[in-house]
């Protein structure tokens, strides 16, 4: 079982996890050990929230299908339960991800005291930048 928060939890039985070959040099042990994990949640089937399956749904990813399955492959690590704890903390840092609600944000506008401040320190500036040119006879 993956928990998620203190009441979403995720089922074994919602997960497929399939061990498969790692990409890429390995040596000897590339070709006859299995150490990549491939995990596919299904979304739409699983038991989480409505909120949550909306917010992963509107996720614009290439990891979820069109059919709504989530594809994680995790093949950073040399050994398998390394690989499979990996897949399963980035399913559950996605969907943490996906359930942030950003504060909205309101257009403001600057006091009318600090727009008279700003212009008079270019002001000031300006003045300093004057008193640095040629002296006129």
């Amino acid at each position: 079982m993956l928990t998620i928060s203190n009441t979403v939890t995720i089922d074994e039985w919602e997960l497929e996890l399939t061990a498969i070959r790692s990409q890429g040099a390995g040596g000897q042990n590339v070709n006859k050990v299995a150490s990549a994990i491939h995990l596919r949640f299904d979304i739409n089937r699983s038991k989480l929230p409505d909120f949550y399956k909306e917010r992963l749904l509107a996720l614009n990813d290439t990891r979820i299908t069109k059919e709504g399955v989530l594809i994680i492959k995790a093949q950073s690590h040399r050994t398998q339960e390394l690989n499979r704890e990996d897949a399963l903390k980035r399913l559950k840092d996605l969907i943490l991800s996906a359930t942030v609600v950003n504060k909205a944000r309101r257009a403001t506008k600057p006091s009318r005291n600090s727009q008279r401040k700003r212009m008079d320190k270019k002001t000031k500036h300006g003045q300093n930048k004057a008193l640095r040119g040629n002296i006129k006879f």
